[in-house]
């Protein structure tokens, strides 16, 4: 079937995005998303993330630290030394302390057109033993049950909201499978790069690649990927994250690591 007839196919036909129903424009959107030539697509903004923020501290360390301010100053960090340093553009979901919705974090990021979406946590883990950063894709069905608790309680900060309305989705099957095939792909090499290049200055998790069923992660036309930097139920990284000077250079290695991701193949 040719794009034309795709395209004729999805004229009036809604399905189901993170924020809500997607309109006939934005499913033109991504046809073309999926459909273009590799070699058109330049990437070139990162969307950063700070997980929590206004009622939602997120996690809380021993020490006091809440994860929403860590998340926040790590990914202005992050965003300022991308744009400094690798000469990229990158932009925030929130840029102070304020709760946003999940899917309202997603749609600011397809809004934008960005190519790459990263959300930025501190949480606290299952095991009060676990620390190091780690790197998660979305996955219906989760890689473990350290994964799955920490997709739950993720996932839980929506419940913060108000009058969320849960809607049996309509979904047309052919274009949400053309815009989300190469949006795993590009995600999966994306947490892989992250892992393997911070990898090399920073402590990891034990098995760090991981993947569970993240709402903050379902952009059908973005690649995704959580990255917990540290969790503050671990009282050593909760001190490396409390430390200014760590933080930056956390952001630094990501920022590092995220320029060389966005010059491969994967996002040419």
């Amino acid at each position: 079937m040719d794009r034309r007839a795709i395209l004729r196919l999805a004229v009036g036909i809604p399905f189901l995005g993170v924020g809500g129903l997607v309109r006939p424009g934005q499913a033109e959107h991504l046809i073309n998303v999926a459909a273009r030539p590799t070699a058109l697509r330049a990437p070139r903004l990162v969307m950063i993330d700070p997980g929590h923020g206004g009622k939602d501290p997120g996690a809380i360390g021993h020490e006091g630290t809440y994860e929403k301010d860590v998340t926040l100053d790590l990914a202005k960090e992050l965003a300022l030394q991308l744009r400094k340093t690798q000469g990229l553009n990158a932009g925030l979901t929130r840029e102070d302390d304020h709760f946003l919705e999940l899917g309202e974090r997603v749609d600011v990021a397809r809004e934008a057109k960005a190519d790459l979406f990263l959300s930025i946590h501190a949480d606290s883990a299952p095991n009060a033993n676990a620390r190091g950063l780690s790197a998660y894709t979305l996955s219906e069905k989760a890689s473990d049950a350290f994964s799955q608790a920490l997709a739950d309680k993720e996932n839980y900060a929506d419940r913060l909201g108000l009058d969320l309305k849960h809607t049996k989705p309509v979904v047309a099957d052919i274009l949400m499978d053309l815009a989300t095939r190469r949006t795993k792909a590009a995600s999966l090499a994306a947490r892989q790069g992250i892992v393997h290049g911070a990898g090399r200055d920073l402590r990891l998790l034990e098995n760090p690649m991981r993947s569970a069923n993240f709402v903050v992660l379902k952009a059908p036309d973005i690649p995704s990927v959580l990255v917990e930097t540290g969790f503050l139920s671990n009282r050593q990284d909760e001190a490396l994250l409390r430390d200014p000077t760590q933080r930056k250079r956390i952001a630094g290695i990501l920022a590092r690591e995220l320029a060389t991701l966005l010059a491969s193949p994967t996002f040419a």
